[in-house]
Formats: structure tokens, C-alpha cells, sequence
């Protein structure tokens, strides 16, 4: 059974590099919608048995830009627990000034997540985001017929859940970086005994005619 992952498209708040997450939410920027319509028409052929997404409306809008695009459209199905992981006090808070206060606390977020302390800004944890979102999607494996399944949601949680999915340790889920906006990962599972899942397809932009490298993965 094939997962795939995308993160939602680029909106004003990571053009501005403002903190997103798990209350947080600004608009898609119009060349979003752009690179949303790419990557809908790159999966176009893929019947989905189930589309899950987070229901903060950056992820809605794009799972609902995805499905327009696809032959055959289920429905998607929302869930708190592909919220982006949630950041306290931060929410809306430029990175910059965020970083004057809270540098280390910020760059373990980034770099070193078995590190990570949100204590001071009421944030949550990367554990607990992790095993909200991991076991969602286990449980969403566990009750499919034959898949393939489509997630849809945020830097943070899915670039943590991607990499520990397929086997990596919670210190090394940030190893190999965050996901780009619109881009497609691909985990697939071996057999019934999972996890771990093998990653397949990580980060993923190249039928995207507009890269959108400069956002922030969160």
C-alpha cells in the first residue's frame, strides 16, 4: 500500500516567516493555487481510496484544490490530528524576533527535536505531535482495503511523522531537512508488519513549474 504526503501550499504568513501552527492560519498566496492545480493533475490518475487532511483551512483549501483534479474523487476526510504542531505563544510571531528570545529552543525545533523544550511558550511538544499524527495514520493504514492513501498537511507534523514512519529515530527526524510547499513524498508499506514504512519519494517538486523554496517549513 502507497501513502502520500503533501504539505499544503505557500501562504502570506510563510512569505512574511511568521510562526503556523496548530492554532495559527493565513491565506494561500495566488501562485499557490498554481502550484496546487500541478500537483493535482500529477496525481489525476492515482484512485485514492481515502484523502485525509488537517482541517486548518491552508490544508483544506489545498486538499480541496487536489480532488478537483482527480478522476475519481473521494471524500476528504479532516482530523485534528494533522494539525500543524502547536506553538503557544509564538502563533503569528515573526521568526526573527521569536529567535532573540527563544534562539536554542527554536533551532532544536529545526535541528534537534529529541531536544526540544516548548515549555516557555506553552508549545507542544514534538512527541506529542508525533504520536497524534503516527498513529492516525497507522489506524488509517490498519482499516484500508488496498489503499493508496493521500495526506495532506503541515511542515512540522509531516516532516517528523514522514522520517520517523519510515524508521527513523525521533533525534533524526529532521536529518534530511523540511518539505517544501506542494511537494509529494511517498511512503510505502512491507506487508503487515509496519512500521517501519520505506520511504519511496521525499520532497518531491519536480512537476511543479514554480518552485517555492523560500518558505519556512512551518
Amino acid at each position: 500500500m502507497k501513502l502520500y504526503f503533501t504539505r499544503h501550499g505557500k501562504t502570506r504568513w510563510n512569505e512574511e516567516k511568521r510562526f503556523q501552527g496548530y492554532q495559527g492560519d493565513s491565506p494561500l498566496l495566488e501562485e499557490s493555487y498554481l502550484a496546487i492545480d500541478q500537483l493535482g493533475k500529477h496525481l489525476k490518475d492515482i484512485s485514492f481510496e481515502a484523502v485525509y487532511a488537517s482541517p486548518q483551512k491552508r490544508a483544506k483549501d489545498t486538499a480541496e484544490g487536489i480532488i478537483s483534479h482527480l478522476k475519481h474523487t473521494p471524500t476528504i476526510q479532516f482530523t485534528d490530528d494533522l494539525r500543524e504542531i502547536g506553538l503557544g505563544s509564538l502563533e503569528g510571531v515573526k521568526i526573527s524576533e521569536a529567535r532573540q528570545v527563544y534562539d536554542k529552543e527554536l533551532d532544536h525545533l529545526r535541528y534537534q527535536p529529541d531536544l526540544y523544550d516548548p515549555t516557555a511558550f506553552n508549545g507542544e511538544s514534538y512527541q506529542d505531535v508525533m504520536k497524534r499524527s503516527m498513529d492516525f495514520i497507522i489506524e488509517a493504514v490498519n482499516k484500508a482495503e488496498k489503499g493508496p492513501l493521500l495526506f495532506v498537511s503541515h511542515g512540522t507534523t509531516l516532516t517528523g511523522c514522514i522520517q520517523m514512519l519510515a524508521g527513523a529515530p525521533l533525534k533524526d527526524a529532521r536529518k534530511m531537512g523540511g518539505l517544501g510547499n506542494n511537494t509529494l513524498s511517498v511512503l510505502e508499506t512491507k506487508g503487515r508488519q509496519y512500521p517501519p514504512f520505506n520511504l519511496e519519494t521525499w520532497n518531491d517538486d519536480s512537476f511543479l513549474a514554480v518552485k517555492q523554496i523560500n518558505s519556512v517549513d512551518l
